[in-house]
């Protein structure tokens, strides 16, 4: 039993986490209580559950369990009776319409204006998410006491800042969910490509992503840019099975199985795009989905559209400018259309463009064009200089074999 229980629990953490804390800081007021008595009702769960069995409802059960240690914390403390009244009234179990609402306070506040956007994307990890706290650190490639030192100022900001704990109003929450669906982006593309360590992907972080966009777009059906976005994450997310081939090696797309392409997610993720457009001009999210269900739709990388791909990211340097990767993204599109000298000649403005100077990509896709053109010794400096801007396993020793083949061709 004892095993059951662990998986139920962990099955529970997984699908319940920012149920059960949302319901209670709407009761607490105050995160990092709100944190402290979820956590006990996970660890009381896994005592409880394998003497007593699995509940019917594990997240109704640890709902009451975290509200009820809240309610035992705060009667010990000399403000209770300021708030009895409030906290009376709050023991009513909440309908499905409140605990909806208790989701979404808790990610507008995880992604509040007045916090740094790092210290939003780490509150959004660890609140809402429930990734542990060396997790978060992982993903910043921080130690795990410096972020747990972020964790908490943030936290005591919120608390002394009086940062409300509600959904913003009708005249602020398009901005807010702006920022909302950045953070969210951004968790994805943190764990998309891992910046370090073996792994190529970081599954927690874009599954976690995709679980934000999910419960956002449940909240929010009707906002184009919340579908077009969650639409983005499955369309690229759906290629993850084919990233890495069976010796354990990095693909490019140009080498992956796309028989082991996610077609469920791909359908799921076209459908939203679709209702996105018909819904407003497009938006950042809704092109750059585009793009990827381009990609998606071709049956292989040389019936691969980059007429409409080039097309479609200068739409994008339009709704998105100033963007360094947009363009080198065109760039090496039209590389890819026109051949690699018409690349090379794409890349050459974005060279000396102080944003890219430590962005791997742009000497990879310079060292890429050049080994077309079988310019060796160029391309060889180039895969050298991509090397020292790469930290990840796996992006490492593709670059290694290409800097030995043409090495070996110099």
């Amino acid at each position: 039993m004892t095993g059951e229980a662990g998986a139920a629990v962990a099955a529970a953490h997984r699908r319940d986490w920012a149920r059960v804390l949302a319901a209670t800081a709407r009761l607490t007021r105050d995160l990092g209580l709100a944190e402290e008595c979820t956590q006990d009702a996970y660890a009381q769960a896994l005592e409880v559950w394998a003497r007593s069995g699995v509940p019917e409802r594990p997240g109704a059960w640890l709902t009451r369990v975290a509200r009820n240690r809240a309610l035992d914390v705060l009667r010990r403390e000399s403000a209770l009776r300021r708030r009895l009244p409030l906290l009376v009234a709050d023991q009513v179990a909440p309908g499905p319409d409140e605990v909806t609402d208790d989701r979404l306070r808790l990610i507008f506040t995880c992604c509040h204006p007045a916090l740094a956007r790092e210290t939003q994307v780490a509150l959004t990890l660890r609140l809402v998410c429930g990734l542990s706290t060396a997790e978060v650190a992982r993903a910043f490639l921080v130690p795990e006491p410096t972020m747990a030192a972020r964790i908490t100022r943030a936290k005591r900001k919120i608390a002394t800042a009086r940062i409300p704990y509600r959904v913003p109003g009708p005249d602020q929450l398009g901005e807010r969910v702006g920022a909302v669906l950045q953070v969210v982006h951004l968790i994805f593309t943190t764990g998309h490509t891992a910046a370090a360590g073996d792994d190529l992907i970081r599954t927690d972080l874009t599954g976690c992503a995709i679980g934000l966009a999910r419960l956002l777009h449940l909240l929010m059906p009707a906002d184009a840019e919340v579908g077009a976005l969650l639409a983005l994450l499955l369309l690229i997310d759906a290629r993850s099975a084919s990233r890495v081939g069976a010796d354990g090696r990095m693909l490019l797309l140009a080498d992956q199985d796309r028989s082991r392409w996610d077609a469920g997610q791909i359908a799921e993720g076209s459908g939203l795009l679709t209702d996105a457009l018909r819904r407003r001009p497009p938006t950042r999210y809704a092109v750059e989905a585009a793009i990827a269900a381009v990609h998606a739709a071709a049956p292989s990388w040389e019936q691969t559209d980059w007429g409409e791909i080039v097309a479609l990211y200068g739409v994008l340097d339009r709704l998105w400018p100033g963007s360094p990767v947009v363009r080198l993204n065109r760039a090496a599109a039209i590389g890819l259309r026109d051949g690699p000298a018409a690349g090379l000649t794409a890349l050459a403005p974005l060279l000396g463009d102080p944003a890219l100077a430590t962005y791997a990509y742009l000497s990879a896709a310079r060292a890429d064009f050049l080994r077309r053109l079988e310019r060796w010794t160029e391309a060889a400096s180039a895969y050298e200089e991509a090397l020292t801007l790469t930290g990840n396993h796996r992006e490492r020793t593709f670059l290694l074999d290409r800097l030995a083949e043409v090495r070996g061709r110099a």
